[in-house]
């Protein structure tokens, strides 16, 4: 068995620099760690290609951070549900630590990331992740009696195609991080 390093942010021998950043990427990073008091590892690992840090993080915030038409609470138990469904541990640590926050219930956001049908949720939420459920395992099976049963239950054409947004950007995010061998920062274990 090999020594391992408590600082390897993913598996790929690609060197992170952060000490060597442009000012754009470090005003960045300095304003995460400001507002969340960690800077998250899948920040750090992108900042080896600056468009692909302002891509990924211009993506990422219109999406999640942004007020769109699904609230912050939705946006994370689509990427908890979709991170657990993929069994990416990055994701599945991250986003069950932001949702959990969220809704100010660490039980509701285990049962989520566990198996989101035995959590109490509305029928409109059940709706919703079975969708994303659904969409992550055999999107090919998704048509017009999956998006009615996201109308019957008050979602607009601009929610449910929001829905899907998230759901396709997190089954991507999950192969790279699962792909890399991502780890999640340790803060998102020790401050829950």
């Amino acid at each position: 068995m090999t020594k391992k390093n408590k600082n390897i942010l993913w598996s790929l021998k690609i060197p992170i620099n952060l000490n060597k950043l442009d000012n754009e990427i470090k005003e960045y990073l300095t304003v995460c760690e400001k507002k969340l008091g960690i800077v998250p590892n899948i920040l750090k690992t992108n900042t080896i290609d600056i468009k692909k840090f302002k891509t990924f993080n211009s993506y990422y915030n219109r999406l999640m951070q942004d007020e769109n038409f699904l609230n912050k609470v939705e946006k994370e138990m689509i990427a908890v549900v979709v991170s657990s469904i993929n069994k990416c541990l990055y994701c599945c640590v991250s986003h069950s630590y932001n949702l959990s926050n969220l809704v100010n219930d660490k039980i509701l956001a285990k049962k989520i990331l566990i198996n989101y049908k035995t959590a109490r949720l509305s029928k409109k939420y059940k709706e919703m992740l079975d969708f994303a459920s659904k969409l992550t395992i055999s999107s090919h099976l998704i048509d017009d009696d999956d998006r009615n049963k996201l109308r019957k239950v008050n979602f607009s054409e601009h929610h449910i195609l929001e829905i899907i947004e998230v759901c396709a950007f997190f089954n991507m995010t999950n192969r790279l991080a699962s792909g890399t061998n991502m780890q999640p920062n340790k803060e998102y274990y020790f401050t829950q």
